[in-house]
């Protein structure tokens, strides 16, 4: 009897929850009456197995609350294993999947989901693009959210072209004002004046241009740049927005219980301050990160470590590791580090695996650290394969390539047969190409620079003839071509496979 006591309890506790919920349960017959009388209002559209979906549950609900009670905004959500009919209308293919509705009518929710997020998201939504700021609520909007950018103008037709243009390109991510009473605008910043408040760093910056000359990119780009912190901490949430910028990101990797953690945060501001513009700054939890700290050739074993991966367009996201780490590691040490970048004096850090002891095998095994050495031999033609472990045509493709390479083994002075782990070494930036997909086969001929893309199928007949052809060194083989062996593994498929095909991608 205790037992079925006690699951009594745990129904009515569950009961209980469920009452308490300002999450609005929708279906088919409830949805167009809930949803289409609404102003605003935001659903969710999962399904009770996703792990996505469970881990949005409590933010969800939170935000639920906190926009109910003070501002009026519904959040419902939809059980699409349940109401299976009303997600295909909606056109729902995968979980969670929110959206925004205004009076029925539908949008993408593109916010964060973490409820603080959710919460300023939703918010800026129910504002219009810009909000007239007075005396009476000057104080509260300049910190409603953590950046607030207001306009100080004669009228709301003296509002500057640009700002009303870009506070409607960027309402979703910051809140944006206008003020008529000249008694409001800062003192250091003067009346016309455009200014940003902001919960961190300084608090308040001014934008320096005067307001009638303003541009749009201009004051879109200074906006981008000034809501970013000094030293913030990077995560799914915020990856996508320092990407967007197309600057370098210095990360400080660190474990997040480090006690020096703060200290470290601290030291490194003023260097953050003084490259503002040119680079970002972030720390990261290199626990829960700890794939992404590898692929910056970052030594989980040896944290506090700081890396800049050069983002900006010429940049290719090139990596630069501060040599010192650990308990050597000084912030302050980083300063000189940090302009030396900046003045394009340093070389980027390449990752490597161990060069071989030997190279015994008809395959020579390519790494990071030997590539100019090998590649760039100009006495030799170099065949090369650029792979991933984890890659199924690269599994294929392995006793084929074995085989070829026996093929030519007596050709070794003239002509190298190469291939490399691309998961464990870096391309330089001495190679013209960067491989996205894999296998990637790649020939450069004796004497040149060039490289030719292999892009024939992958039977061991049609790559011999590929280097037969292509070489500058001489090939001469006493038996013909037509009685070489060619059943090995038979033709492979040709598709490259990404990483993302087979699942082992990093990401933020």
């Amino acid at each position: 009897m205790r037992f079925f006591s006690q699951a009594a309890s745990l129904l009515l506790l569950s009961a209980a929850a469920r009452a308490a919920s300002d999450v609005i349960d929708l279906t088919k017959d409830s949805f167009a009456s809930e949803v289409n009388g609404e102003n605003l209002a935001l659903v969710e559209f999962f399904a009770p197995w996703c792990g996505h979906c469970k881990s949005l549950a409590p933010h969800y609900e939170e935000a639920a609350t906190e926009l109910k009670d003070k501002h009026g905004i519904k959040l419902m959500k939809v059980d699409c294993t349940e109401q299976q009919d009303l997600c295909q209308e909606q056109g729902i293919r995968g979980y969670p999947t929110l959206k925004i509705f205004r009076e029925g009518a539908a949008s993408d929710y593109t916010g964060p989901r973490k409820a603080d997020g959710i919460i300023s998201y939703m918010l800026k939504q129910s504002l219009p693009a810009m909000s007239e700021v007075t005396v009476d609520n000057h104080d509260e909007f300049k910190s409603k959210d953590k950046v607030v950018v207001i306009a100080y103008a004669k009228s709301e037709n003296d509002v500057a072209k640009a700002y009303k243009k870009v506070a409607d390109q960027l309402r979703d991510n910051f809140l944006f004002g206008y003020a008529t009473d000249p008694s409001l605008a800062p003192s250091e910043a003067g009346f016309p004046s455009i200014v940003m408040y902001k919960q961190f760093d300084e608090g308040m910056v001014v934008v320096p241009e005067k307001p009638s000359s303003v541009s749009e990119d201009s004051l879109k780009s200074w906006i981008k740049e000034q809501s970013t912190p000094l030293m913030d901490q990077v995560s799914p949430e915020n990856f996508a927005s320092y990407a967007e910028q197309g600057l370098p990101l210095a990360y400080l990797f660190i474990k997040p219980d480090d006690s020096r953690l703060n200290g470290l945060i601290q030291a490194i501001k003023p260097i953050a301050k003084s490259a503002k513009g040119k680079i970002n700054f972030v720390w990261i939890d290199g626990v829960a990160f700890v794939e992404h700290g590898k692929s910056l050739s970052v030594d989980p074993d040896n944290y506090p470590a700081v890396v800049i991966q050069d983002m900006s367009p010429a940049g290719k996201g090139k990596k630069y590791v501060y040599p010192v780490a650990g308990d050597n590691f000084k912030a302050e040490d980083i300063a000189s580090w940090v302009e030396d970048f900046e003045n394009g004096k340093l070389e980027p850090t390449l990752k490597s695996a161990p060069v071989p002891a030997s190279q015994e095998e008809p395959v020579h095994i390519l790494v990071g650290e030997e590539f100019d050495k090998v590649v760039f031999d100009d006495d030799k033609d170099v065949l090369v394969e650029f792979y991933a472990p984890w890659c199924g045509h690269c599994q294929r493709l392995a006793p084929i390539w074995d085989s070829l390479g026996e093929h030519f083994e007596d050709f070794k002075n003239t002509l190298t047969i190469a291939k490399m782990d691309a998961t464990e070494n870096d391309i330089p930036p001495s190679a013209p190409f960067e491989v996205a997909g894999f296998p990637t086969i790649k020939f450069k001929r004796a004497g040149t620079r060039d490289f030719i893309d292999y892009t024939g199928d992958r039977s061991l007949e049609t790559l011999i003839s590929f280097v037969t052809e292509n070489s500058n060194n001489p090939i001469d083989f006493e038996e013909e071509l037509n009685q070489t062996e060619t059943t090995v593994g038979g033709e492979v498929e040709l598709e490259a496979e990404s990483e993302e095909d087979a699942g082992h991608h990093d990401e933020l």
